[in-house]
């Protein structure tokens, strides 16, 4: 998903999927710890598409106080 993606989704609809981002890091995660899961490459995409939704929800949150203020 890119950024321009994450804009047109609604505040909510963003959240749903930073949680189901940060399950499937979590789970990710422990897979490596077992060493169940030999190609790793996913991890590091996967924390910056994290970062991204973060991202743009602040960037949101902001449009709204900003609008919130006049």
């Amino acid at each position: 998903m890119n950024v321009q993606e994450m804009r047109a989704l609604s505040a909510e609809e963003l959240k749903t999927k930073l949680a189901d981002a940060s399950e499937e890091l979590m789970k990710l995660r422990f897979q490596v710890v077992s060493g169940q899961l030999r190609d790793t490459s996913r991890l590091p995409i996967l924390r910056k598409e994290i970062a991204r939704m973060q991202t743009v929800l602040h960037q949101q949150a902001e449009e709204i106080a900003q609008e919130g203020d006049k």
